[in-house]
């Protein structure tokens, strides 16, 4: 598990396939940036942009993990070298800064907005029409690994919705959404309540 606020800002230096099928995944070598590895260990668990992934060798500023064909498929930003966003796993010694937040990408919105409001930035995400139900006012939802409050929510005819959400100075200046652009796709973690909620209410109605 983890609570969606992001540790450091490490670097994908490299990607090496792992086999030569078309649907083998590849190696990724990771720069840690900031994000203290003195206690990680092999098999451990650190969400790279959202996307919860093991820890297969470490190296004094870097570690690599191995990422299958279906996440490439599934994320986005972990095909190509760049900024990434980490977060290691939490521990029960640790203040729940974010909300609870389990590292599995559940799609892929499309940024329609980044702009400056004042001090702060407006970003508004197109999210897919199936997760569509789980936004909400005030809600939670993950976007490249960092843990934000939904402000609005524009439901469409398409199906799908625009969300808005504020972000703050110290939020841009520490993770990698400060790159982000119209256009530019980005990973999306629903609130794990609203899954449960979802299901419990589709459970009643087929009763």
């Amino acid at each position: 598990m983890f609570t969606g606020i992001v540790a450091a800002v490490g670097q994908i230096q490299s990607l090496t396939p792992c086999g030569a099928d078309a649907n083998a995944g590849v190696r990724l070598q990771i720069h840690a940036g900031g994000l203290d590895l003195s206690d990680v260990a092999l098999g451990d668990s650190i969400a790279i942009n959202g996307a919860c992934m093991t820890v297969i060798s470490k190296e004094a500023h870097g570690f690599a993990v191995e990422v299958s064909r279906e996440s490439l498929n599934c994320t986005c930003g972990l095909d190509q070298p760049g900024p990434v966003n980490l977060e290691k796993a939490l521990t029960l010694a640790e203040r729940l800064g974010g909300h609870l937040v389990s590292g599995h990408v559940d799609g892929l919105g499309v940024v329609e907005k980044f702009a400056q409001v004042g001090e702060s930035h407006e970003l508004i995400i197109r999210t897919p029409p199936q997760l569509a139900k789980y936004f909400a006012y005030k809600g939670s939802v993950v976007v490249n690994g960092v843990s934000l409050t939904v402000n609005r929510v524009l439901d469409e005819n398409s199906g799908a919705c625009l969300i808005s959400i504020n972000l703050i100075p110290h939020t841009i200046a520490v993770t990698t959404l400060q790159h982000l652009r119209p256009g530019a796709r980005v990973n999306l973690e629903v609130d794990l309540i609203a899954r449960y909620v979802e299901r419990m209410l589709s459970l009643q109605q087929s009763a």
